[in-house]
């Protein structure tokens, strides 16, 4: 769970915008392309990355380095191939288009197929006989016949009913979206008192209207006039409302909701499916390309009890290496690196502590691996005063011919503030250097104290400099 929480916390806001970004544009690219041979070659090519990933995970390199190569190349094809393609989808789209907004694809219900098929046989005049069974079972009034089972179309109806096609004289069978049956026989209706006009498609289809509950629709021949039979009656259709309604009342318009909802969860798995492949890009080249830093950072002490003073440390900064993607090791900077030790309830003496991750500040994506030292030593005390002498730090030699007489120091001690354990190895506090080989003359010099462990401090009724007056002479 911890690590888990850790991962997540490690996530920028900058990651977050990255992978939205991303798979916008993953997801419109398929909103645009989808159907075209162009997309189809794109999957091949994530598929090909996805395997490039997992070869180079199991150290299969010759592989690895074999299906980068392939990717390659089949990421040129698309651009030389399918240019013409890519630009036709894009030229027929405005920028609206592109950016925003799902294109629907038009659906059209078997209702709608049916009723323009039968106007078009109608209209030239083409003899058919459509059957729509409904709840019971027809198969006992019906003879013969010629198993289809085809999706339902206007160019499939129109060519079953074609005059040169050997199963035209019969019924097709359609059950909802299919056509199931073709060249099926009819049992005809014994009525007397129908039209004269009527031929035996009429009367095969009020025979089988007489005796289930099935409708069947008729198209005249020689007239080309649309007649429909159920329950035991006929109705002449002559808009193509009329004939809709009809068999919207009978068979209902389902396959159009079904096939919207289909294209809807089609759409959110795409969706879906964009987001997941963009977040396993970016984890890939986040944390699968892994990239290790040392880096050199400033222990800092915080919460530190007023009355007490460091006296001394082990360390006074410590070596952290750490992880991450290439591209945000490269962005770190030494100022959003903290290295920081609590002493708020520590106690006076030496005290020792282990740097773990909660010691540690780094920028999100970024993971600690190893700190050297791991254990900073720190020694605490209350802090007391001294005075000390002030001695001279010396560098360098006299010309040949100069010879030091005399040296005073001015002030000659100074109140030093420190721990005791310190203090009491000390026994003169001395200046920064003073190079000999640049003195010809006597004169006097103001040099800065310099103090050893920089814990010490001057105490502030005294200063940080002294004077110091230096007499020389010719030897």
């Amino acid at each position: 769970m911890k690590d888990f929480l850790s991962f997540f916390s490690s996530i920028r806001w900058q990651d977050v915008v990255d992978i939205i970004i991303n798979s916008y544009i993953v997801f419109r690219s398929y909103i645009l392309f989808r159907g075209t041979n162009a997309f189809r070659v794109l999957i091949g090519i994530a598929l090909l990355w996805f395997f490039q990933k997992i070869a180079l995970s199991m150290g299969l390199i010759i592989t690895s380095w074999a299906i980068q190569g392939i990717t390659a190349v089949a990421a040129l094809i698309i651009v030389v191939v399918f240019r013409n393609e890519i630009r036709s989808v894009l030229q027929a789209k405005n920028l609206k288009t592109i950016i925003w907004g799902v294109s629907q694809k038009t659906i059209t219900t078997p209702v709608e197929i049916i009723t323009d098929s039968v106007f078009e046989l109608s209209r030239k005049h083409t003899g058919a006989l459509l059957v729509f069974p409904a709840n019971e079972d027809i198969d006992e009034f019906v003879q013969g016949g010629i198993p289809w089972r085809g999706v339902v179309s206007k160019e499939m109806i129109l060519s079953i009913f074609w005059h040169d096609n050997p199963v035209h004289d019969g019924a097709a069978i359609i059950r909802r979206d299919r056509i199931t049956d073709v060249a099926c026989i009819l049992p005809l209706s014994h009525s007397n008192d129908l039209p004269s006009y009527y031929g035996t498609r009429h009367r095969a289809a009020l025979g089988l209207a007489e005796v289930s509950d099935a409708m069947v629709v008729v198209v005249s021949e020689e007239r080309g006039t649309i007649t429909v039979a159920k329950d035991s009656q006929t109705y002449s259709i002559t808009r193509k409302e009329e004939l809709k309604q009809h068999l919207q009342e009978h068979m209902g318009d389902m396959p159009k909701s079904i096939d919207q909802r289909k294209e809807k969860i089609k759409i959110s798995v795409a969706a879906l499916v964009s987001f997941l492949f963009i977040v396993g890009v970016w984890f890939s080249f986040s944390r699968g390309m892994e990239t290790l830093m040392n880096i050199e950072i400033p222990v800092e002490y915080v919460n530190r009890n007023t009355e007490m003073e460091i006296i001394d440390t082990s360390v006074n900064s410590v070596t952290l290496n750490l992880s991450g993607s290439g591209s945000l090791i490269k962005s770190i900077r030494p100022e959003q690196v903290k290295v920081k030790i609590d002493l708020g309830k520590v106690t006076g003496g030496k005290n020792s502590f282990l740097i773990t991750d909660e010691n540690v500040s780094l920028p999100p994506g970024i993971a600690l691996k190893n700190v050297s030292p791991p254990i900073v030593e720190v020694t605490l005390g209350i802090p007391v005063v001294r005075e000390l002498p002030v001695q001279v730090d010396w560098a360098g030699k006299l010309p040949k011919n100069l010879a030091l007489e005399n040296v005073k120091i001015e002030p000659g001690k100074v109140r030093v503030i420190g721990g005791k354990r310190i203090l009491d190895k000390i026994s003169s506090i001395y200046t920064d250097k003073i190079y000999l080989d640049n003195i010809y003359y006597s004169g006097a010099k103001t040099v800065r104290l310099s103090l050893s462990p920089p814990s010490l401090r001057i105490a502030p009724e005294s200063s940080d400099t002294v004077t110091v007056e230096y007499v020389v002479k010719k030897k």
